[in-house]
């Protein structure tokens, strides 16, 4: 119900024939513009807030532009893109993307792809990437270090800064081994251009970063690449055949768009890096060694298209672990209640819960309860009254439950703040009178933030630890604030790989149970007479689900990373000091 952004979405295609081929077979030289498109329309859950696009003409000759760019800004951006582009955005390097922020830095100039321009073609370079670092103080003082000054303070312009700074020392390299070849002029340009060796930027820019990422970038010389965190936490797939190079974001995109089997693509494995060279050639190339393996588990539950096939599986199974906890919390009485979902991400997940009832004998009464209007402009500016319009940003199926009968159970894929089920949902759900109100989620508990694309990153947004901070102040037991407090303070000053996550202690005295029914308790709007009750998916279940996507750090507090560990510890510190307003 409470949309999450992720940080963006990415596609690289690389033509490996000439444009007339493509002319002849297909009716247009727009072949790979036009794929590009399908691409980026089919991630654009990925990324609503901005798009950008990048180009390189190989064929351009000198005196004419060989790299393009076109941005847009607002949900309309890729169309607004593909409008502008006319001939000149002919060429055989394309790259798209999907921005989500997660910083929230908003404009144009925050919109991917970036371009760092220069006369020699080599050494320009464009980058977009689907990521977050963590220790951008860390690579802004390297940077600082050398003598550079960066304009923009933001991982993304300064890791174009570092790695167009790699770039250049590939390109001296190259014109050093040119001049001892005893080449001159145009030559040694040609030498450079066709000689770019990008692993070797790879290699010496990835390893100071600390974050999730697939980084993309294309070069004026006609280097076309990609490369994933060592961890592992962000995806992409690829596919290679003898016309094209593809790689996006998510597997089912490339499939519909080239209409392929999944077994025809390939994922991108953690440090590992696609490299297209200008001649076309394209090579896998290990940039960094492979961490502890993190992909994100909300990519299968949440982000990703349901339309893969293997995540379409992981998501009906999320629902139907769940069933014998909604079987309890409603006493076993199925035939009095009714079965629903909300959003439209949580349908999978609901079709798996209702699979798994009827496979215990289980009639199930299945009703559409839950409508979602267009949202209501909050153009009011009085608290008490917005809150009254937002309630009304749902609608419900009148009669679709028997008051005071019928149980009524609801399942969404993730509960993260609890704001649209305090100021709406609840609202709404109770005009219908049910006996009780079970609210399931396909996803465990979300207790801490994200640090590697999505945007929860502030641990008071987050309804679980509001819920433990109440309940430890209820109890009477503030020096854990205190205690918690203290060892966060001192992150700063330790050894990034001795830190550990001291929040988790927050939670430790307290059961699953007893912070669910402190949620309830919070999220309960005043006047709601149905009882309610939250049934979460747990931390095994969904490892059982989704086997291979491990990473759980928003659900567990196990950051793969120093970074992250580094960043959930100030959260907290700002927290006490900014929220609580306490010098403990």
């Amino acid at each position: 119900m409470e949309q999450l952004k992720h940080e963006c979405g990415v596609a690289l295609i690389r033509l490996l024939k000439p444009l007339s081929y493509y002319e002849q077979k297909y009716g247009t030289w727009r072949y790979g513009l036009n794929k590009l498109y399908l691409l980026m329309e089919k991630q654009h859950n990925r990324g609503q807030e901005g798009a950008g696009v990048a180009c390189v003409n190989l064929d351009a000759p000198a005196g004419e532009e060989y790299m393009f760019r076109e941005k847009a800004e607002g949900k309309d951006a890729i169309t607004e893109i593909f409008k502008r582009m006319d001939d000149s955005f002919a060429g055989q390097l394309y790259m798209g993307h999907l921005r989500y922020s997660t910083t929230g830095k908003s404009g144009l100039q925050y919109v991917h792809p970036f371009l760092r321009r220069n006369n020699w073609r080599a050494k320009n370079l464009c980058l977009c990437g689907n990521f977050n670092m963590t220790n951008i103080d860390e690579v802004f003082s390297f940077l600082t270090a050398q003598g550079q000054s960066p304009r923009v303070y933001g991982d993304s312009y300064i890791t174009l800064e570092l790695m167009g700074h790699r770039l250049d020392r590939e390109v001296e390299r190259l014109f050093a081994e040119a001049k001892t070849q005893g080449l001159e002029g145009t030559d040694i340009t040609q030498y450079i251009d066709n000689h770019v060796e990008v692993a070797n930027v790879l290699k010496t820019t990835m390893p100071h970063f600390d974050g999730g990422y697939v980084m993309c970038g294309l070069t004026g010389s006609g280097e076309m690449f990609a490369v994933r965190d060592p961890w592992g936490i962000r995806p992409a797939f690829f596919y290679q055949n003898d016309e094209v190079v593809v790689l996006a974001s998510e597997r089912p995109v490339i499939q519909t768009t080239f209409d392929l089997q999944a077994s025809d693509i390939q994922e991108l494995q953690p440090g590992q890096s696609l490299i297209v060279r200008k001649s076309g050639e394209c090579c896998l190339a290990q940039i960094l060694p492979v961490q502890q393996f993190s992909a994100c588990s909300f990519e299968r539950i949440y982000f990703s298209r349901g339309s893969d096939c293997d995540i379409y599986q992981e998501r009906k199974r999320l629902g139907e672990q769940l069933t014998p906890a909604i079987i309890k919390a409603i006493n076993g009485d199925v035939a009095h209640s009714v079965f629903s979902y909300i959003p439209n991400t949580a349908e999978v997940a609901f079709h798996g819960m209702t699979d798994g009832l009827r496979r215990l004998d289980h009639d199930v009464r299945i009703e559409k309860v839950v409508w979602k209007d267009i949202k209501l402009r909050t153009f009011i500016s009085d608290g008490a009254e917005r809150n009254d319009l937002a309630a009304h940003v749902y609608d419900i199926t009148y009669g679709s439950v028997k008051p005071y009968e019928d149980n009524l159970v609801i399942i969404d894929d993730s509960i993260v703040r609890g704001t649209t089920l305090k100021e709406s949902i609840f609202k709404i759900l109770d005009r219908l009178h049910p006996k009780k109100i079970v609210m399931v989620s396909s996803s465990p508990q979300i207790r801490y933030p994200d640090y590697y694309g999505i945007d929860m990153s502030r641990l008071e947004e987050l309804c679980a630890f509001r819920a433990a901070i109440a309940l430890i102040q209820e109890r009477g037991m503030q020096q854990l604030i205190a205690e918690v407090y203290r060892k966060c303070k001192q992150t700063h000053e330790s050894d990034s790989a001795q830190i550990e996550n001291y929040v988790r202690a927050i939670y430790e005295p307290f059961t699953v149970e007893e912070i669910s029914d402190k949620i309830v308790e919070m999220l309960r709007p005043d006047g709601m007479q149905t009882p309610i009750e939250l049934v979460y998916q747990s931390i095994e279940g969904l490892h059982e689900a989704c086997p291979h996507h491990p990473g759980d750090w928003y659900f567990t507090g196990h950051y793969p990373t120093p970074g992250g560990i580094r960043m959930v510890n100030q959260a907290f510190v700002n927290y006490v000091e900014q929220v609580l307003r306490l010098q403990l």
